[in-house]
């Protein structure tokens, strides 16, 4: 049985709070199906240096 064409890719979220605060930024990591979610992903995710839920957006 020959899998097919792998459409679930591994992409990496990074704070973007923190980032315009100069603070260090949180990054995780997750998967998303390239198919169906063209565009870049955008979550709300803890930065635990800011202690807070802050904007986490997917980078290259």
């Amino acid at each position: 049985m020959a899998k097919g064409k792998e459409n679930r890719i591994v992409i990496t979220l990074e704070c973007t709070e923190a980032k315009k605060e100069g603070q260090t930024v949180s990054r995780y990591t997750t998967t998303k199906n390239k198919k169906n979610t063209t565009e870049r992903l955008i979550l709300k995710k803890y930065n635990p240096n800011m202690q807070r839920h802050t904007l986490h957006k997917e980078i290259k």
